[in-house]
């Protein structure tokens, strides 16, 4: 236990979806299935924290975005879901509503206007014309059920901040751009103590090297695992009403490309 100096600015924020939300966490043969928890990435992009783009070439900007909010002092925890998920359950079909189709090995076949369409073994060929092209396959699910946050479901995490944040009211979240309402609190840290339990999730990576990890349940996710109900032994910030934060995390990004 010691006494507290340069505190960082801690807030208790509070997300309760008003749509349905979803991320691709996990593939399961034909069911895509969201994850009960956010992660801390996300919400740096949801919250403005981080360069949102609106086109993008394939090049990832982790990296660089996550190394500026190292720079300025932030940093964000998972979301953990708050009571129980909801869940919605659904089905989508990527087929194309044309006048005929055909499915191939990874591929739907489609012809325009006026062209015809001819198999050869295990390739598919079109006819437009004089000119025959063959068809190449496409990496992307075709028909499947997807399993989704559903309204009202609440999930809380932490930020933590050199400076004081303004965080917005509404921010949207996942594949679907879903809105949801976040309430941020201000929690006034009281003192560090030296080891304890931290109820949300955390991403062990971004712990200090101080802190061990003596428990708790991992959960494999991209882009990096993620622990729920960690048991730590190192220094931990003690909130107003008794919660724990870990000191000094932050987003290991020094070994990506």
């Amino acid at each position: 236990m010691s006494p507290m100096s340069d505190t960082p600015y801690i807030y208790r924020c509070t997300l309760t979806l008003l749509e349905t939300t979803y991320f691709a966490s996990r593939e399961v043969s034909s069911l895509y299935q969201t994850e009960p928890l956010i992660g801390h990435i996300a919400l740096c992009y949801a919250l403005g924290l981080a360069p949102v783009r609106y086109t993008n070439e394939g090049t990832i900007h982790y990296k660089e975005d996550l190394q500026r909010l190292n720079a300025a002092g932030v940093y964000l925890t998972p979301a953990a879901i708050d009571g129980t998920a909801h869940y919605h359950l659904g089905q989508f079909n990527a087929q194309p509503e044309t006048y005929w189709s055909a499915m191939g090995n990874n591929l739907l076949v489609t012809v325009p206007a006026g062209a015809w369409a001819e198999k050869n073994g295990p390739s598919w060929y079109v006819h437009e014309g004089e000119r025959r092209r063959k068809l190449g396959t496409e990496n992307r699910p075709q028909v499947g059920r997807i399993r989704a946050l559903g309204i009202a479901t609440r999930a809380i995490f932490y930020l933590i901040s050199d400076e004081p944040q303004q965080l917005p009211t509404y921010i949207r979240l996942g594949k679907w751009m879903s809105k949801a309402h976040l309430d941020a609190q201000h929690m006034r840290p009281n003192k560090i103590v030296g080891q304890g339990d931290f109820a949300g999730i955390i991403a062990p990576a971004d712990l200090p090297n101080e802190t061990t990890i003596l428990a708790g349940d991992q959960i494999t996710v991209q882009p990096t695992p993620l622990l729920r109900g960690a048991r730590l032994r190192g220094p931990c910030y003690q909130l107003s009403d008794g919660a724990l934060v870990p000191c000094g995390m932050r987003f290991a990004v020094e070994d990506l490309p």
